[in-house]
C-alpha cells in the first residue's frame, strides 16, 4: 500500500545504491599515484570497494551503524560478485545485517531503488549513495524523523570543508525550497531568483528518508533526457503528482565524495583515524 503523506516513526534500514557504472572511476587520471590494488579496483568501476585500508564502503556502513541503523540492503549487479562475497564472507558483521538485491540492468536510480522494494517491506527506509560518505549526525537525524526528508547540504560546505570543488558542486542539483521548509523541485542549475539573492544554495547529494509510496514514482517515471529512470525525477513525480511532502533537512557539513581517481588521496586521508565497526 502506498503511504504518501502519512506520518512516519522512523527507521533502522538503509539502501545503498552501489550499482553504478563508475565510469569517471574507471578513466585513467593523469598524474594520480595509485596503489596496485587500488588501480586494480579502480579499473573495475566499482567505487563502493576501492581500499583505503579497507574497502571505502565500510566506511559508509560503519556510519550507518553508528548513527543507530540495523539493516542494510545493497544494490548491486549481477556482475558484482566480488561484493557479495566480501560482505557475506570476509567483513565480519557484528553490527548490521546486510542483503542484497540484484538491479539487472544499469537503468538509473529510480530502477535500482525498486530492486529494494522487497527489502523494504512496507517500512520506511533511508536511500544512499556508495561512493559518499555522510555524516553520522546527518544519517542519525533522518532516522529519527517522523517525515519523508532528504538531507539539502550547503554547497559553500561542499567546497570549504569537504572535498568537493566548486566546479563539481554544480552536478548536484539545487533545491528549491518553500518557506514551510518542504522541497518544491529539483533544479539541474540554482533559478536566477537564487543567485540574485545571493543566498545559499542546498544541494542534493542522494541522502534521503522514503515511505513505501517511492516505489509507485518509480515505476512511473519517464526516461530523462539522458535515458535514465532517475530518484530525483521521480521525487519530482511523486511530490506534483502523488502528494509527497519532503522536508529538507539544512546541513552545512562535509561530504566525501569518491567519484573518480583523484579523490582517493583526499579520501583515504580524511578517513585514516576513522574507527570502522560492522
Amino acid at each position: 500500500m502506498d503511504r504518501v503523506g502519512e506520518a512516519l516513526s522512523g527507521t533502522d534500514k538503509a539502501v545503498i545504491l552501489a550499482r553504478g557504472l563508475g565510469t569517471r572511476m574507471r578513466a585513467d587520471s593523469p598524474g594520480v599515484s595509485l596503489s596496485a590494488d587500488q588501480a586494480s579496483v579502480a579499473a573495475t568501476g566499482v567505487k563502493a570497494m576501492i581500499p583505503i585500508g579497507r574497502p571505502f564502503l565500510d566506511y559508509v556502513l560503519s556510519a550507518l551503524a553508528d548513527a543507530g541503523f540495523k539493516e542494510v540492503c545493497l544494490v548491486i549487479g549481477p556482475e558484482h560478485s566480488q561484493v557479495r562475497n566480501y560482505y557475506e564472507r570476509e567483513a565480519g558483521l557484528s553490527r548490521l545485517t546486510v542483503q542484497f538485491a540484484e538491479q539487472q540492468r544499469p537503468l538509473g536510480t529510480a530502477d535500482a531503488v525498486l530492486a529494494a522494494e522487497p527489502f523494504a517491506n512496507g517500512d520506511t527506509f533511508v536511500v544512499l549513495n556508495s561512493d559518499n560518505y555522510y555524516p553520522v549526525s546527518v544519517l542519525a537525524e533522518l532516522s529519527r524523523l517522523e517525515e519523508a526528508a532528504v538531507a539539502g547540504f550547503a554547497r559553500s560546505a561542499l567546497i570549504e570543508l569537504g572535498n568537493v570543488s566548486a566546479d563539481r558542486v554544480t552536478r548536484f542539483g539545487a533545491l528549491d525550497i518553500g518557506k514551510d521548509g518542504f522541497l518544491r523541485r529539483i533544479l539541474a542549475k540554482p533559478d536566477e531568483s537564487m543567485m540574485r539573492h545571493g543566498e545559499e544554495i542546498y544541494g542534493s547529494m542522494n541522502c534521503w528518508l522514503f515511505d513505501s509510496g517511492i516505489f509507485r514514482a518509480c515505476r512511473e517515471v519517464a526516461p530523462s533526457p539522458r535515458g535514465e529512470l532517475e530518484l530525483p525525477r521521480a521525487v519530482q513525480l511523486a511530490i506534483d503528482s502523488h502528494g509527497l511532502r519532503m522536508k529538507v533537512i539544512r546541513v552545512r557539513a562535509p561530504v566525501l565524495d569518491l567519484s573518480s581517481r583523484t579523490d582517493i588521496a583526499t579520501a583515504q586521508e580524511r578517513l585514516r583515524d576513522v574507527a570502522v565497526s560492522l
